[in-house]
């Protein structure tokens, strides 16, 4: 089962949750329990969904700007 981030419409709040793959997963927020929740792109999903020529130059992720390469993370 996947980890999949999520951000409450009504309170702001992110979070994770585990979340089966079959049919639609029913998430709700588990500050408020509004079901009113977004799906974001986690760092992995985000280093995934990116074409090779949008990659930055240097090396690493280019969140952290450090231009001697990868941080580890």
């Amino acid at each position: 089962m996947p980890i999949f981030e999520y951000r409450c419409v009504d309170c702001d709040h992110y979070f994770e949750e585990l979340v089966r793959m079959s049919g639609n997963p029913r998430v709700n927020c588990p500050k408020c329990a509004s079901k009113k929740v977004e799906k974001r792109h986690s760092v992995f999903a985000a280093r995934a969904d990116a074409a090779p020529s949008q990659a930055p130059t240097g090396g690493g992720c280019g969140r952290c700007g450090d231009p001697s390469g990868p941080c580890g993370m």
